[in-house]
């Protein structure tokens, strides 16, 4: 299918549709574009960030630079630099490939759509000016036949008036004879303007829009392609860095997996062993007896004479501790959660950050949000039409297939139920069977429940196929001419067809009853019905006559056959039930689907 046939009428559409894809295709361009000052501002704070932890000494003059943890962090640093390459490598591609490419396709689109429309305008104005000289050349014609009648009756008037002077009838003569002859050249010049118009509207409606829409949809159609392909190039360039990413994830792996504490504490080692002996025990000095001390060499503290040495607090000279600078205060003792024990803790157990408890939280948080009431208009279709459950309210193209989709559901709800049917009646005969794996009574409820949604669905099935089939006859009729182009024909009414005798009597009681609503094509409805009710058809004459779309083979009782192509004669219009009674030319006579022919009435 194609715009030119199926959308003829629909011009503003295609307008506001082609004008929202070049709208999509330079939304598009603006996100990648955005994504690649986002890639190339990643890229750029991840090289910031490389440069502000890269060691600034040499590694040679850097000691810390022989632990294997710094040189993990430098590999990982090093890695972090080559994954934001790749990153600026990501936003070139884009930017190159598809910021530049898409935008330069963007503009040509434009430019391309533009003349379509600019054509196809033109086009309309020239059938308008068409139309406008028709309806003065009609205007015209009318006025001097007007003018005409006048003349004629006012000749005729003095050629019966005895007092009138022959001279003011013969005038009154001549000035009829001309307004009749000029009357005669507006209709002519009427006639051929109403021709050259229909050629030209017929030109323009099955020729020259069809071109412009066709030529509209390949231009859509390509740049969607495009636009496709512009997706495509998204995750390509993506994927085309991929195993260079994976490379630098592989050697942050490798660098923390070569990280040696036990190397770490070697180097360690022997970058700060002192090499001094530890030193001894600070000996007692007994300040009780005053005496002579004999000074020794191997005392600390002692003088010559053997008397320890007099000394006060303050001038103790012994050793301390060779890493201890300062006695600093001991900081209390902290739990296994990084804070102090509960016997530094003031007494009562510790209070959470905040002071609700998590319930009062979420019920707080629930009361301030409203609750959100369906409204009114969300019961209602758009501009407030009611929707309803045969979708009568939209158009009958969107209702045929709106109903299509609700079939396809039924149907595979039915077949699933169907499927679960036929599993419990298996699981049924193995418990009959053997009754040691269940009970075959348990599965009586399910079965039930099974058939009764059977029957449901099969109910809503023939509810919505009589629908669909309304459906149908209400695109068909729409259609016209078209209709031969559908490959598969729609499905025949599920109900039976009726009875010829309860038929033949209800004919009358309907027609009595109820009248049929006019019918949405103006052209098959006859304009002038107003006389029909002084004529009585008789019974058995034909009220019209029929053209078989599909073929159908009349296999049921009260139904014909007719191959497709066939001239039939309607014999009595559908009631309702999706079947129409028609006679074949060779004889007989009989019901087929309503959906299966174009009906033309008398």
């Amino acid at each position: 299918m194609d715009w030119g046939t199926e959308l003829w009428d629909q011009f503003e559409v295609l307008e506001r549709h082609t004008q929202w894809g070049l709208d999509l295709l330079d939304r598009y361009v603006k996100f990648v574009k955005e994504r690649t000052e986002v890639e190339q501002a990643y890229a750029k704070q991840l090289r910031s960030l490389v440069k502000k932890y890269m060691p600034k000494r040499p590694g040679k003059d850097d000691p810390e630079s022989k632990f294997s943890q710094q040189q993990s962090f430098v590999q990982i640093l090093q890695e972090v630099n080559d994954f934001a390459g790749q990153r600026e490598l990501v936003a070139e591609n884009l930017s190159v490939h598809v910021c530049l490419e898409l935008a330069k396709y963007s503009q040509e689109m434009k430019q391309e759509r533009k003349m379509h429309f600019q054509e196809g305008r033109r086009a309309q104005q020239q059938l308008e000016s068409g139309f406008k000289q028709l309806e003065n050349s009609k205007r015209k014609f009318e006025r001097d036949c007007r003018e005409a009648e006048k003349a004629a009756q006012t000749a005729e008037r003095l050629d019966q008036d005895i007092n009138a002077t022959k001279a003011d009838v013969e005038k009154a003569k001549q000035q009829a004879h001309l307004r009749s002859h000029m009357a005669e050249e507006s209709k002519n010049e009427y006639a051929a303007q109403l021709q050259r118009f229909n050629r030209d509207q017929a030109h323009f409606y099955f020729s020259q829009m069809p071109q412009i829409f066709n030529k509209l949809q390949d231009m859509d159609e390509r740049r969607a392609t495009h636009l496709g392909a512009g997706y495509r190039l998204l995750s390509e360039a993506e994927l085309q860095v991929v195993p260079i990413i994976a490379k630098c994830l592989e050697g942050m792996k490798v660098a923390a997996d070569a990280v040696d504490a036990k190397n770490d504490s070697q180097v360690l080692i022997e970058l700060h062993k002192s090499g001094f002996a530890r030193p001894g025990d600070v000996e007692f000095e007994d300040f009780s007896q005053p005496m002579n001390r004999v000074p020794s060499d191997s005392s600390l503290g002692t003088p010559s004479d053997g008397r320890p040495e007099l000394r006060g607090p303050g001038r103790s000279r012994a050793k301390r501790w060779p890493f201890s600078k300062k006695n600093k205060p001991r900081p209390p003792p902290l739990s296994p959660l990084g804070g102090p024990l509960p016997s530094a803790l003031p007494n009562g157990p510790p209070s959470p950050r905040s002071g609700l408890d998590p319930l009062a939280i979420l019920s707080e948080i629930s009361k301030s949000v409203k609750p959100r009431l369906a409204s009114f208009r969300s019961l209602r279709g758009s501009r407030g039409t009611v929707v309803t459950e045969d979708f009568s309210h939209l158009p009958p193209e969107q209702q045929r297939k709106r109903l299509q989709q609700q079939l396809e559901e039924r149907n595979r709800e039915l077949q699933k139920e169907i499927d679960q049917r036929e599993a419990l009646k298996k699981m049924k005969d193995v418990y009959e069977k053997t009754p040691q794996m269940g009970d075959p009574a348990s599965l009586e409820p399910q079965i039930t429940e099974t058939l009764n949604n059977i029957e449901r669905l099969k109910l809503e099935l023939q509810k919505y196929e009589a629908w669909l089939a309304e459906a149908e006859s209400r695109v068909l009729s729409n259609r016209g001419d078209t209709l031969g182009r559908h490959t598969r024909p729609p499905d025949p009414p599920a109900s039976a067809p009726p009875d010829g005798s309860s038929n033949s009597n209800n004919g009358s009681q309907d027609k009595e009853s109820s009248e049929e609503p006019p019918s949405e094509d103006g052209q098959d409805a006859p304009i002038y019905t107003e006389f029909d009710e002084d004529f009585e058809e008789e019974p058995a004459s034909p009220i019209g006559h029929c053209v078989a779309i599909y073929h159908f083979e009349g296999s049921s009782e009260g139904t014909i056959s007719m191959a497709e192509g066939e001239d039939l004669s309607l014999m009595e219009e559908d009631k309702g039930d999706g079947w129409t009674r028609v006679r074949r030319k060779q004889g007989g006579e009989g019901y087929v689907p309503t959906s299966y022919l174009r009906v033309t009435l008398n």
